[in-house]
């Protein structure tokens, strides 16, 4: 029996690789089992490319969301004549690194995400920059990453003002005339959300990050007048130009980026397509899967792909929503355990492991069809 584990992370509780050890201890030990640990953009992006290119991470001083210096980290490997450079805007901009009394949507920043991609450009001397954008506290429309690449944002009187959302509300003129020469720029996005209105970076994203509804508006029309000071009105109706609260539409505008689907380009990097063929039995799954995992999360591209080559395929998840079931031949949820969802969480390994050697006799019949 030969089983692919392609897992992305539990959020709160596992890694994506964890999750795959823990299916695979659950598992008989007569199987053959292939791991391969995913990720669609956000959290775990660098992990999983670095898994599939064999590159190293690289240390580089930057800076928080809300502009305190930090170290973090980031990914390099060789394709062909290359220098690649993978990125994850949660490493400096993320909502894990400030706790939540601390959030501050108007005052937040992606500068420190523009800080590690001049790094990597001028340290590393990357010729090619892949960047996850999931998993922000951030709102201000990849100002602050722009900021760091030397674009100046200036007031009525030419001032320079700081790249939060609070000073981009007197945003008069842009200044592109200073950012440094930058390299081919692709963005692994797991959304398709425009950069304002009501589908907008504010609306529905904002209030996860400490938007108060006063807030929320607010932000919303700084990003409408950052869209049209800078002539992006193309780009921020971009699908995924709200992303990250609107790094999407920053990398478009102010970097020439291009926003692909984040699983893609993992997959690719991967050598998925290859290794589920030759799999039995594909094993997916991830801490919530609902509704967002329709718009293009990582285990949904598994069972897409799993299923357009004829495969089996079992999704192992924290939770699981009836509208994403008929995506699975199979679905085993840590729910049929009756436990409060804390409880699950903090007993997440165990318990994967547990509902999978449940269900062995299931899988079997799956991977024999």
């Amino acid at each position: 029996m030969r089983v692919l584990l392609a897992c992305d992370k539990f959020k709160g509780s596992l890694g994506a690789a964890e999750a795959c050890e823990a299916i695979r201890a659950g598992l008989p030990d007569d199987w053959s089992i292939d791991i391969c640990p995913i990720a669609d953009g956000g959290e775990g992006f660098v992990d999983a490319m670095l898994a599939g290119s064999g590159g190293d991470a690289v240390n580089a001083p930057c800076a928080d969301a809300l502009g305190r210096p930090i170290g973090a980290s980031y990914g390099v490997y060789r394709s062909n004549d290359e220098v690649v450079a993978v990125l994850e805007m949660s490493a400096a901009s993320g909502i894990w690194r400030i706790p939540a009394g601390e959030r501050q949507p108007r005052l937040a920043s992606t500068h420190g995400t523009g800080l590690l991609m001049r790094h990597a450009i001028k340290v590393s001397g990357a010729t090619k920059l892949l960047i996850g954008i999931g998993g922000s506290v951030t709102n201000d429309g990849g100002a602050g990453m722009a900021a760091a690449l030397g674009v100046k944002f200036l007031d009525e009187q030419g001032r320079e003002l700081q790249p939060i959302p609070a000073d981009l509300a007197n945003l008069h003129a842009i200044d592109f005339s200073g950012r440094i020469p930058l390299p081919e720029i692709i963005v692994a996005c797991d959304v398709d959300n425009p950069l304002a209105g009501p589908r907008g970076a504010s609306a529905v994203f904002g209030p996860q990050k400490g938007a108060t509804p006063e807030d929320v508006e607010f932000l919303d029309a700084v990003l409408s007048k950052l869209a049209t000071i800078s002539e992006g009105e193309a780009e921020a109706t971009t699908p995924g130009a709200g992303a990250a609260g609107g790094l999407g539409f920053g990398l478009l505008r102010f970097a020439g980026a291009k926003l692909v689907p984040g699983f893609d380009l993992v997959a690719d990097a991967l050598g998925l397509a290859d290794r589920l063929r030759s799999a039995d039995l594909v094993i997916t799954g991830e801490g919530s899967l609902d509704v967002q995992t329709l718009g293009g999360k990582g285990p949904a591209g598994v069972a897409a792909m799993a299923k357009a080559a004829g495969i089996p395929v079992a999704a192992v998840a924290g939770r699981i929503e009836d509208a994403v079931r008929p995506l699975f031949d199979a679905c085993l949820s840590l729910e049929s355990f009756g436990l409060p969802v804390a409880e699950s969480i903090a007993r997440a390994p165990e318990l994967v492991t547990a509902l999978v050697a449940q269900h062995a006799d299931l899988l079997r019949g799956l991977a024999a069809r």
